[in-house]
């Protein structure tokens, strides 16, 4: 049965069109840049991880037998023995297990020997995490890793939960705020747009019901070079104390764009002059693709939850791996020590198995308790080894090794997005705000400087987006995602500039360009009949 490809979402748009046309012979090579896996890995804390396995793997048969190891790894002289281990291996994994091996306690939270026992346990992986939040041997360096690469020196003390990546994180921190009544059905919430198109969806669960603001950001031009930002007029929406959370992803996902210093300036403002309990979930996931990034937890600490993920960094989404930040003084257990009468009552029932005085559990442990529904708390928390693998992807980050990856992988999403842009005839946006891991093209203006207004206007007359992406797919082989859904223009197209070789996106370009070519010269010619 043919679908009606208008009411699918991006996603099953893209999916659906990509199984039609792996089915075709075809001259040309499909390009799906709608992809926004990445096609890069971080190959040396990868095999830091492996070797440390390995070594892990090796202690257990100190004290076990050929099939049953020995859970019970014997500490001494396991210094020395890790030293001959690491000895006679040379390979960029090595080197930085050694770095790793003979950094300092501020580095690691502990001293070294101390810390790799913490970690032969984790990969071993016959415990169930404890503390359920983190493990001891992962907080400091994780935490080093946030407040290096997100936050800054001004930071306030924070708290994390180890969680199964940003996708978690959002599921797990609107849960919580639920199941605390923090937020009740119904009740207004803000969404700054455009945003992960999935974001949009969670309010209208039948579970939550939000009234929804929508706060939109526009393009905006600075001496020539564009840059998606939030007119102060938007923002100002903040400002009634009817909304009780606002929820944006920074750097957005599809603009790829950070929130600029002026509009967390306002933000800073709003709170602190007209809605003072407003809660933020930040989603900062793309921070680590600028050179400086300034999150909104670093600037509004107390009210902010900040969910981050390893997935895009490190081309590691099927680890899933992140975190949720929550500074130890912060407005979620103000408002939860606010609480009082039957619903205090409720909130407390929920939580009384786990301690005897609930009122004083924080409202990151509670998230760590909803995450298993409570009953199942002592089952909490991310699995030691992926927690262990998180903390060696932060370790590499921390040492000079690690920013010379961080300047290789923006080096390479820029280099595409030039690439794009410049086949299309465009000018790339403002660097210092612009992750490149993501672009949107806006087909109303690109075709207006293009081809002029009068064929502008023809298109968006003549056809949908859904039909340009479809023709798109069908004629030149190019796969795109519909930005409509992501809370963008209807006549915006979201790219990824992380998942194809870097010379296929001056060829997306000018398959573009061609399929457009191709409608203007009918179109001219019909003039003329």
């Amino acid at each position: 049965m043919k679908k009606n490809l208008e009411q699918l979402s991006p996603f099953e748009l893209s999916l659906y069109l990509e199984d039609l046309h792996n089915s075709e012979q075809a001259s040309k090579e499909w390009l799906n840049a709608g992809r926004g896996n990445p096609n890069w890995t971080a190959p040396i804390p990868r095999e830091a991880y492996f070797l440390l396995g390995q070594f892990a793997t090796q202690e257990t048969y100190i004290h076990g037998r050929d099939r049953l190891g020995s859970k019970s790894m014997n500490t001494i002289g396991r210094d020395k023995r890790f030293d001959e281990f690491l000895k006679p291996k040379e390979s960029l994994g090595a080197t930085l297990l050694r770095k790793i091996w003979n950094a300092s306690a501020d580095v690691l939270g502990m001293p070294a020997s101390e810390w790799l026992t913490y970690m032969l346990d984790y990969l071993i992986g016959d415990n169930y995490p404890h503390p359920e939040r983190v493990l001891p041997g992962c907080e400091h360096p994780i935490k080093q890793y946030l407040q290096q690469k997100l936050f800054d020196d001004r930071s306030a003390p924070f708290d994390i939960f180890a969680v199964e990546g940003g996708t978690a994180g959002i599921v797990y921190t609107f849960n919580s705020f639920i199941s605390n009544h923090l937020l009740e059905p119904g009740d207004k919430i803000a969404m700054m747009t455009p945003t992960f198109a999935p974001y949009l969806e969670i309010p209208d669960l039948p579970e939550y019901q939000f009234d929804v603001e929508y706060v939109r950001s526009k393009s905006m031009d600075y001496d020539g070079k564009v840059s998606y930002q939030f007119p102060k007029e938007e923002l100002d929406k903040l400002r009634s104390p009817d909304i009780k959370a606002v929820f944006v992803v920074n750097p957005s996902n599809p603009t790829a764009t950070a929130i600029n210093d002026e509009s967390i300036t306002q933000l800073k403002a709003i709170i602190e002059e007209d809605n003072p309990e407003l809660m933020i979930i930040s989603d900062d996931v793309y921070g680590t693709f600028l050179k400086k990034f300034h999150s909104l937890f670093t600037e509004i600490p107390y009210n902010t939850v900040c969910i981050y993920s390893y997935s895009k960094y490190f081309g590691a989404t099927g680890w899933r791996i992140g975190t949720i930040s929550v500074a130890k003084d912060n407005i979620f257990d103000k408002k939860l020590q606010e609480l009082n009468g039957p619903v205090d009552e409720k909130i407390d029932s929920r939580y009384h198995i786990i301690d005897s005085t609930p009122k004083n559990i924080r409202f990151i442990d509670r998230m760590v308790a909803d995450s298993r529904l409570v009953a199942l708390n002592h089952t909490a928390g991310l699995s030691a080894p992926q927690q262990a693998m998180m903390t060696i992807f932060s370790l590499y980050a921390l040492l000079d090794e690690g920013e010379n990856f961080k300047n290789d992988v923006m080096s390479l999403c820029r280099k595409r997005g030039n690439l794009l842009y410049e086949s299309l005839g465009l000018t790339y946006p403002l660097e210092s705000l612009n992750t490149a891991y993501y672009c949107e093209i806006n087909f109303d203006w690109w075709l207006t400087k293009r081809f002029g207004e009068e064929f502008r206007d023809y298109i968006i007359d003549t056809f949908t987006m859904t039909e340009i992406v479809s023709r798109l797919a069908q004629e030149e082989r190019v796969n795109l995602l519909k930005a409509e859904a992501f809370g963008s223009s209807e006549w915006t197209v979201r790219i990824s500039l992380a998942n194809l070789d870097t010379p296929k996106y001056a060829e997306i370009g000018l398959r573009i360009t061609q399929l457009m070519t191709r409608l203007f010269q009918e179109w001219y010619g019909n003039q003329f009949a």
